[in-house]
């Protein structure tokens, strides 16, 4: 197991750290006054990530989270991911954001070449974007079994009624289509009932409801609760067939979980060099904070959990080139814990030692410490991955 860089991913990850340094990092106070200015209902793009785009395709920094299309292997991704981690702006720069990463896994994988030419070439380029429609508020969409919403069968066409919420991306403008996830048989075997379909936004029937921050902060994105009543989409707007939305939604986690969890631990890597610039630079009882033995505490433990999530997070990436995702789920649900975990700590001990500034916005710690918290909650929460590690520990010894 060799988690060396290639000479392709340190061309690339050499590339990217100066795109990061030069571009995006410098870019995020405009980014930030831009929508302040807005206001949070204003889900507009700022101007200025339009400009990192193109700088990012002129350094051949896009898609690279698709190996057919960026040519880099999971393993050889996840570095970069992480450093992207490091910025809230650099993912959508590269094009390579959730949910649109995610549902262009699925368009690839499954989509027909009419599908494809609609919506995955234009996801491609970068000129639209879309969402993921799955988790609904009237059931514990936890457990994916439970989902309410109807997809049926009339002549030519399937009509979708239902309640979704928390569907990220869906309050920006350039959102034109979800992928949801319904149900087509509801008497059908259990992991049978569900199919997933492309819905475009601007389908008759199709209301935003509204956009929900995420503890108190509104992203540009948006996260929505959406209502569908008596959508009518034509019948070949069906993806792959009736009955294969948990095998869809099983093959899109996989690479997907690698991306999320190395992005996290690039928020977690930013968090404690904020943790250390400030330990060094703040003087309480005489002394700089870096000399208090309890911060020393709090920088070392952040390092061990950084260092160990990683290592677990690229053992899962070179498990799913090696074998594929099914081979990996053990490995793919433990990442989804250990790594969003590591990072909360991360940013927490920030907070800690950062004082009232940490829980202010000057500095970017209560921010970070918004969506990676949620990281714990969204693509399940960490109860469901720890039943799942648990029962397959069991079953080994039955």
């Amino acid at each position: 197991m060799d988690f060396g860089l290639s000479p392709k991913a340190r061309d690339h990850l050499s590339r990217l750290e100066e795109f990061m340094d030069a571009c995006v990092l410098p870019a995020e106070p405009e980014y930030r006054r831009w929508r302040a200015e807005a206001g949070p209902d204003d889900h507009r793009l700022p101007p200025v990530m339009e400009e990192l785009k193109a700088q990012a395709r002129e350094r051949g920094l896009w898609n690279l989270f698709l190996p057919e299309v960026g040519g880099l292997s999971v393993s050889e991704y996840a570095p970069l991911a992480e450093v992207t981690g490091r910025s809230p702006l650099a993912p959508q720069a590269l094009n390579c954001s959730a949910p649109d990463t995610g549902n262009m896994e699925v368009l690839h994988m499954f989509g027909t070449p009419e599908q494809k030419k609609r919506w995955l070439e234009p996801l491609l380029d970068g000129r639209i974007r879309s969402a993921f429609a799955m988790t609904e508020p009237d059931v514990a969409s936890s457990d994916a079994t439970n989902i309410a919403t109807s997809i049926t069968r009339d002549g030519d066409s399937y009509v979708v009624n239902g309640r979704k919420w928390w569907i990220s991306g869906a309050a920006d403008p350039r959102c034109e289509i979800f992928i949801l996830m319904g149900k087509t048989d509801p008497d059908g075997p259990v992991h049978r009932q569900q199919s997933m379909i492309l819905v475009p936004r601007d389908t008759p029937g199709v209301e935003i409801v509204r956009a929900l921050p995420v503890f108190g902060y509104q992203d540009q994105e948006g996260h929505c609760e959406i209502r569908f009543t008596d959508v009518r989409v034509p019948a070949e707007n069906l993806v792959s067939g009736e009955g294969d939305g948990f095998m869809i939604a099983q093959a899109r986690l996989g690479p997907g979980r690698v991306h999320h969890c190395m992005r996290a631990l690039g928020v977690a890597e930013r968090a404690l060099e904020l943790m250390v610039d400030r330990a060094k630079n703040r003087v309480a009882f005489g002394a700089p904070l870096a000399d208090q033995g309890v911060v020393q505490q709090q920088i070392a433990e952040s390092r061990l959990a950084i260092d160990q999530a990683r290592l677990l997070v690229m053992k899962t990436a070179w498990l799913i080139d090696e074998y594929g995702a099914k081979e990996a789920r053990n490995e793919i649900a433990a990442i989804k814990v250990a790594a969003p975990r590591a990072a909360l700590e991360t940013v927490d001990r920030a907070i800690q030692v950062h004082g009232g500034a940490g829980v202010s916005d000057d500095v970017p710690l209560a921010l970070m410490y918004a969506h990676t918290r949620a990281m714990r909650i969204f693509d399940g929460p960490d109860e469901v991955h720890l039943r799942s590690l648990a029962r397959r520990e069991l079953k080994k010894r039955s």
